[in-house]
């Protein structure tokens, strides 16, 4: 091979840098509307509230007997109380002068007089009027809705909502590896898909097949995999030059170091390495950062915090991404640098150790974030 025509990395960009770049080529996608009920996963683009408090006025939490507490306050089994009580179903109106919902076996009824055998207090049984909702945003822009909100949404009489919704086209570069071998764009088009974005996947073997896929313009990114090393078939990175702008190869991660980054008539287009283990940790570190950036994704969810049980070491310089499992007393590192199938396979999370760090000592606490 000519020396020439080597995909050659010149340097490793700094975490800093690559986040910088990104921050500069992928402003959020405009937002658009859809069906509540095909919203879980998605951003918020704008805060969704009620219209007005919710229950406008005070409901029964149970079915049983409304009544004026004060009017039961000394009620018991051996000191009943005359009652005038009224019958009321779960999600019932209260009569006016009810503030509690007694439950059934409360009230007793003996030729047609009710007496009340236990007492209640103020708020009993009952939902206060704008205790459902207020005037604060029930979610607010930049979250991402789960099943429970939105479900929640959609009790509270909501039926649409303003997402960003980003559209992805993962190109799968290799020619050796037909589609339904494939295991690398699989899991990124899946994990697109649960990170808020709609994932769409190409086979693009050849440069003429890829230099296509990256002149269209009917997506707001694109993830190609494989093509990034310096080997005989490597060319991805040099159709990204050709076709677009290459505004780094190399980064400073590990694994998945050749992953470059650029741009086709403004559009990001993010190349990941074929392998495995390298285009996952590109991916969580580079690649849910572009999607972030795309969906307007205010932050991630808090991880859990885990404590090692062995030291990890890093290499100052690199942002890496350890698989971890667990034992008894916490977890430790599965493999650094590689990872072994069977270290993905029993990893209950990953750990990120940022650039500037030399790694963590044993006994540290960490956050163990959650694989695809």
């Amino acid at each position: 091979m000519p020396p020439e025509t080597i995909q050659r990395l010149l340097r490793l960009a700094p975490l800093a840098e690559i986040q910088a770049r990104i921050a500069a080529v992928a402003p959020p996608v405009p937002a658009r509307e859809i069906d509540l009920a095909d919203a879980c996963g998605r951003v918020l683009a704008a805060d969704v509230a009620v219209a007005a408090p919710l229950p406008p006025q005070a409901l029964a939490l149970r079915d049983g007997f409304a009544v004026a507490s004060h009017s039961v306050t000394d009620a018991g089994p051996y000191a009943p109380v005359p009652v005038a009580p009224v019958w009321v179903e779960t999600g019932a109106p209260l009569p006016p002068a009810a503030d509690a919902v007694l439950a059934p076996d409360a009230v007793t009824v003996t030729d047609g007089r009710a007496e009340a055998v236990a007492a209640a207090g103020a708020g009993d049984g009952v939902l206060p009027a704008g205790a459902d909702a207020d005037a604060t945003p029930l979610r607010r822009a930049g979250d991402a809705l789960r099943a429970s909100d939105v479900a929640a949404l959609r009790a509270a009489g909501l039926r649409r909502a303003a997402v960003r919704e980003p559209r992805l086209r993962v190109a799968w570069t290799h020619a050796d590896i037909a589609p339904e071998h494939d295991a690398v764009a699989a899991l990124i088009a899946r994990d697109i898909s649960c990170q808020g974005g709609q994932a769409t996947v190409d086979w693009t073997p050849g440069e003429a097949k890829l230099s296509d896929l990256l002149a269209r313009d009917d997506d707001d990114a694109v993830i190609a995999i494989g093509g990034t090393g310096a080997g005989g078939r490597d060319r991805s990175v040099h159709v990204l030059s050709r076709v677009g702008r290459l505004d780094l190869h190399g980064m400073g991660i590990r694994p998945g170091e050749t992953a470059a980054l650029g741009t086709v008539r403004s559009r990001p287009v993010l190349v990941l390495p074929g392998r495995l283990d390298a285009a996952l940790a590109a991916w969580l570190i580079v690649g849910r950062h572009l999607l972030a950036r795309l969906t307007g994704r205010a932050g991630s969810d808090p991880a859990p915090k885990v404590a090692l049980t062995r030291k990890v070491v890093s290499v100052i310089g690199l942002a890496e991404v350890f698989p971890v499992g667990w034992r008894d007393d916490g977890v430790e590192p599965l493999a650094a640098g590689y990872f072994p199938l069977q270290a993905l396979t029993r990893a209950a999370g990953w750990i990120f150790v940022p650039p500037e760090s030399e790694g963590f000592a044993a006994g540290t606490t960490v956050e163990l974030r959650p694989l695809p």
